[in-house]
């Protein structure tokens, strides 16, 4: 598992850059509270209380920003199959941490290429070079393919069902879906 670590250095470059781009924000989030009527070029002059207090409400912005950008950058990590174990690596936090942190940051993964059996007959799908891909055989022994491939696999397995469902005999149901051995019903 790789942690991005950095330097003392880098982050003191990295405190530095972060103050100079949320500058203009405290800026004029103090123009904005009472500052005395004071011209720009001393509002940093005004009442003590109010500058600190103008400058606090600035940063409660930027924490809510941050942590929605966190939860984002969280949320793809996930998508492109990090482990709450690697979140929580890389935010210096256990993996029970992060699966609090980002409760919905990593979902649970999806059905790989395998077997569905509908209507009294089956499919395969399979992941090709331009998309998903399925084959069929109906009840009434119809046989049909994809013309293309689609996007996803739950493209794919919707156009084999209504395969399935058009080559259906009558009286027979949505039975279930093999993947990797298991047997879901659906």
């Amino acid at each position: 598992m790789t942690t991005v670590e950095i330097t003392p250095e880098q982050q003191a470059e990295l405190a530095k850059a972060l103050l100079d781009a949320l500058d203009p924000l405290a800026a004029a989030a103090v123009r904005s509270r009472a500052s005395g009527g004071l011209p720009e070029e001393r509002m940093w002059a005004a009442e003590p209380v109010e500058v600190t207090l103008s400058v606090l409400s600035a940063w409660k912005l930027v924490d809510a920003e941050v942590k929605r950008l966190t939860a984002l950058a969280a949320a793809t990590a996930g998508s492109y199959g990090a482990s709450y174990e690697q979140l929580g690596a890389a935010w210096g936090i256990t993996r029970q941490g992060a699966r609090k942190k980002w409760p919905d940051a990593v979902g649970r993964p999806g059905p790989r290429p395998g077997s569905l059996e509908l209507f009294g007959g089956a499919a395969e799908l399979d992941e090709a070079v331009d998309g998903w891909r399925w084959t069929a055989t109906g009840a009434d022994g119809a046989v049909g393919e994809a013309a293309a491939g689609y996007p996803t696999r739950e493209e794919a397995a919707a156009h084999a069902g209504a395969f399935l469902a058009g080559h259906a005999v009558p009286g027979t149901r949505c039975q279930s879906e093999r993947r990797s051995g298991h047997t879901v019903s659906v």
